[in-house]
């Protein structure tokens, strides 16, 4: 009899056991990293062009407004020695003129 009351006592134990077990939950499945990862990548890779593509806009941007840039400059320097050129020769001309002026009234005064 003490082998039943052991025997019936440790079935009773093991049954409490099991019955007072929980379930564990499932693990995450591992796949789902990946696809995080990939999602990742695609938004580095989208932001890379985005930002490459700025840079490009930003370079073409400006080249052009060195090429404006010169241009202005270019006519600025074309403008400044065309009024050179008209100073000079005004200052010739009134230089022939005062020389001329002054030959005649040399000239009137000597006469007299």
């Amino acid at each position: 009899m003490n082998k039943s009351l052991v025997l019936a006592a440790l079935i009773a134990a093991a049954a409490l056991a099991a019955c007072g077990k929980k379930e564990e939950a499932a693990p995450a499945p591992a796949a789902e990293a990946p696809a995080a990862v990939a999602s990742a990548a695609d938004s580095a890779a989208s932001a890379a062009d985005a930002a490459a593509s700025a840079a490009n806009s930003a370079a073409t941007s400006a080249a052009a407004a060195a090429d404006t840039a010169a241009s202005a400059a270019g006519t600025a320097v074309g403008n400044a020695a065309d009024a050179a050129g008209a100073a000079a020769a005004a200052a010739t001309s009134a230089a022939a003129s005062a020389a001329a002026d002054a030959a005649h009234a040399a000239a009137s005064a000597a006469s007299k």
